[in-house]
């Protein structure tokens, strides 16, 4: 326990690091992904082929492969960035696929008569997203989106592997030095439990708040019931 007590001010900057991490990773993959969703199901055809693309080259890439490719391999082509936002930037390209086809699929869950309805009031494309088919394919992304971030919290790990400053990388230090690989790797596991366990809890609160019968479920439910009758009458 001393090389615990001896160094709680690495082993909390190694849990900020990691938290950081996931946070700026998760909220970039979540724009980098909605977008690439909203591309792949635009009625434009090269917007569909460009994100389409992109996600199966992303999705089938290892992050560690991705990682080792951004950090070692950016400067090659003259472009520098901190060890921190390269395992930033290959969190989001790697979890945006993902993100894509959670969000994709959540639109593909909407009555393709909303959209219709929303058409002919003369909502164009974008405004049908925005103000009828996103607002109800969302209670079905939650839990999908979850896993996301799950999935960015133990991706995060292998940041380790660019010299990022996470806990995995400062459990690794410590267990060199004072040979407790146990104790180390219990600490780095029980602080990525933490964050997936705190993600999921956080996930199940925004489900509730969105399921049938909720007043902002009543509420979106009323606005689509409007664009409906509007578009009959």
């Amino acid at each position: 326990m001393d090389a615990i007590r001896e160094n709680i001010p690495l082993l909390l900057q190694g849990i900020g690091t990691t938290v950081a991490l996931t946070v700026l990773g998760y909220v970039f993959a979540l724009v980098v992904g909605t977008a690439m969703a909203v591309a792949r199901v635009s009625p434009i055809p090269p917007l569909r082929w460009a994100a389409t693309v992109y996600v199966e080259i992303f999705r089938n890439i290892p992050l560690l492969s991705l990682l080792i490719l951004i950090a070692f391999g950016l400067p090659d082509v003259g472009l520098r960035l901190p060890y921190f936002w390269c395992g930033v930037l290959g969190l989001t390209l790697s979890s945006a696929a993902f993100v894509c086809e959670n969000v994709r699929s959540g639109i593909n869950t909407v009555p393709v008569g909303h959209a219709e309805a929303a058409r002919s009031i003369g909502l164009g494309f974008f405004g049908t997203l925005r103000h009828v088919v996103l607002p109800q394919a969302f209670r079905s992304m939650v839990q999908p989106l979850v896993n996301v971030f799950i999935g960015t919290v133990i991706g995060s790990a292998l940041c380790s592997a660019i010299a990022v400053q996470e806990v995995t990388w400062v459990t690794q230090t410590l267990n060199i030095r004072y040979a407790q690989a146990v104790l180390m790797f219990l600490i780095a596991g029980a602080a990525y439990l933490i964050l997936s366990l705190g993600g999921a809890a956080l996930g199940g609160v925004i489900e509730r708040a969105v399921s049938p019968g909720s007043g902002r479920d009543r509420s979106r439910a009323g606005a689509a019931l409007d664009v409906t009758a509007g578009a009959q009458a």
